[in-house]
């Protein structure tokens, strides 16, 4: 018997220490493999390609190589007609014509694909780009690094492609450029979008600007995830105390990118100019009350189902707090004889008016 002991709870840590670092491992490898196989698909999309520019074969090219390529190895599941196709689409996308010279068999170096990030994602993730940004190499790297920056599911990925994030990123009307500095400017509007996209709301089309407010609530994670990445939800109705008043700020958030504040203001009818008024007075209570020196100043956003941009332009110049303001869309509602399971206070107290 030898004569090294080890402690019971010095041999459990070293067991989770290896179970980490075998985690970790696998990790990395798994994503090299994908890496070396997107890689790999991209470089055999570009001899496709090569092969269609050419005239060998016409529609039938994909066919007889997938034949080919089945036989020679039958333990691939790759070499369908339809995946053949996607990594020709895959290399098409990514790869001006004008840089390819076939002829010379020269290419763009795969180091920079590296850069930009498409061999990072799944390949399941890079066919649904693929499926929906249509040739748009531009579009189709802003979802990619979307992915990456914040690690989207297929399923995530596909909402943010349905509901056009690329056209609505950034776009909101705001007056950072004249109250920040260049580089907080610049991120600050980064993390806007107009519109904002509500479709995951369930809600009567006559809705009041409570029941708005409240579905928003109910539904806290959908609606973080549409404010964007590095969002955190502070509170609703958050109390600050302004003079001899208490006022409530509608929904404080925090941006953990930006380090400030964020007050959001929803509106359910068109943009009004006085409501700027309201929202730097909850912007400056914020920046005395709750922002510390770490904090970068508080940013506002008004988000309304409307609005005329001129209009909120004008507005938006007037005024010394960095704000932006956005429109927020619905596309379906319940029918307006919805009833709630839940009684109204209306009607609560009408039954107790009945009893006693």
């Amino acid at each position: 018997m030898g004569n090294l002991i080890i402690a019971n709870k010095e041999y459990k840590d070293l067991i989770q220490r290896i179970g980490r670092r075998f985690k970790q491992s696998q990790i990395k490898a798994a994503t090299k493999v994908n890496e070396e196989m997107l890689e790999f698909y991209f470089w055999l999309g570009g001899e496709i390609y090569s092969l269609k520019e050419k005239g060998n074969e016409g529609s039938s090219l994909y066919q007889k190589l997938s034949n080919d390529l089945v036989s020679e190895f039958p333990d691939v599941k790759s070499f369908s007609v339809t995946n053949l196709k996607y990594m020709q689409y895959f290399y098409e996308l990514y790869v001006s014509p004008q840089l390819v010279d076939s002829e010379k068999k020269t290419s763009p170096q795969l180091v920079d694909y590296h850069k930009m990030g498409i061999f990072s994602i799944p390949w399941g993730h890079n066919r649904t780009i693929i499926d929906k940004c249509k040739g748009d190499k531009n579009r189709a790297l802003f979802y990619v690094t979307k992915t990456l920056e914040n690690n989207w599911s297929r399923a995530v990925l596909l909402n943010f492609l349905d509901t056009d994030l690329f056209e609505r990123q950034g776009k909101a009307i705001t007056n950072f450029s004249q109250t920040l500095p260049a580089i907080e400017s610049d991120l600050a509007q980064a993390i806007t979008r107009d519109p904002y996209n509500f479709d995951f709301l369930t809600i009567r089309e006559k809705y009041d600007e409570k029941e708005l407010k409240d579905a928003l609530m109910d539904n806290i994670e959908k609606f973080l995830l549409e404010l964007g990445n590095g969002f955190a939800f502070v509170g609703r109705e958050v109390r600050l105390e302004i003079g001899e008043t208490e006022n409530f700020v509608d929904m404080l958030f925090y941006n953990l990118k930006l380090h400030c504040y964020v007050v959001v203001e929803v509106k359910i009818e068109e943009f009004n100019s006085r409501d700027m008024g309201q929202l730097g007075t909850y912007m400056v209570a914020v920046n005395h009350q709750l922002k510390t020196d770490l904090d970068a100043p508080t940013l506002g956003l008004i988000v309304c189902k409307s609005k005329d941009n001129v209009k909120a332009q004008y507005a938006l110049e007037a005024s010394s707090q960095p704000m932006g303001i956005s429109e927020y869309s619905i596309s379906s509602f319940l029918p307006e004889d919805f009833k709630s399971s839940l009684p109204t206070i209306e009607e609560i107290e009408a039954e107790l008016g009945d009893k006693y």
